[in-house]
């Protein structure tokens, strides 16, 4: 059975803030994005900031950075403690060793993968991680066109770490989340379709629902 788990990707700290406590109010699991300008184009509101912010209780905090360095932000990871942080394997700095230290902290190691990577690139840094988000989006904003060519990764991340939590984030929505939950996706990351609704927590229960269906669509 998948997750449906919102996003927060904003430059707006009170967009931010009202977001984290009104998906807060309907979830147990937030994926927040931040991205510092040097691996996507966009910049969002800051780790220190996010910090800084109420975060609802009983929710559990994912981190997605977006950044070219991510070892100059390890410590404000560090200090936010989120519970997993999702790097992306593309970027030129020392993944391992920042894997190495979100463990000894008691943060779960994430890894991303672009479009263009395949997974047997980067096989050791995956096999140093408890989850694989399949980047399927544009980096950086939300509501991006799904790439659903991007599931033939689904067996080779199992077949490289078998029992790994394989998260998707990019153009998920109520007409594409049942074939994702049946392709092997256990977490499916949503933005736009959950952000831009008229009723956040109905869009959320909708989509729980669909992606529980049996059958795939057709």
């Amino acid at each position: 059975m998948a997750i449906i788990v919102p996003t927060i990707t904003t430059d707006s700290s009170e967009v931010f803030q009202a977001n984290l406590t009104k998906f807060g109010s309907f979830t147990k699991r937030i994926q927040l994005d931040v991205s510092d300008g040097s691996f996507a184009p966009s910049v969002t509101v800051p780790i220190p900031t996010i910090a800084s912010m109420e975060k609802p209780e009983g929710v559990a905090l994912d981190l997605h950075l977006m950044s070219a360095r991510p070892s100059e932000h390890l410590a404000e990871i560090l200090e936010l403690k989120p519970r997993l942080c999702i790097l992306h394997a593309e970027v030129d700095d020392d993944l391992a060793a920042i894997f190495s230290q979100l463990v000894e902290a008691g943060i779960k190691p994430g890894i991303a993968l672009i479009k263009t990577t395949f997974p047997g690139r980067v096989k050791s840094l995956i096999e140093l991680c408890e989850h694989a988000m399949i980047f399927a989006g544009t980096l950086g904003s939300q509501g991006g066109t799904i790439d659903m060519m991007q599931t033939e990764k689904i067996p080779l991340l199992q077949a490289i770490k078998p029992g790994i939590e394989l998260g998707w984030d990019g153009g998920a929505n109520l007409s594409n989340v049942r074939a994702l939950a049946h392709a092997g996706i256990n977490v499916i990351n949503v933005g736009s379709a959950i952000t831009s609704a008229g009723d956040p927590s109905a869009m959320y229960q909708s989509l729980i629902v669909e992606s529980e269906k049996k059958g795939v669509l057709v």
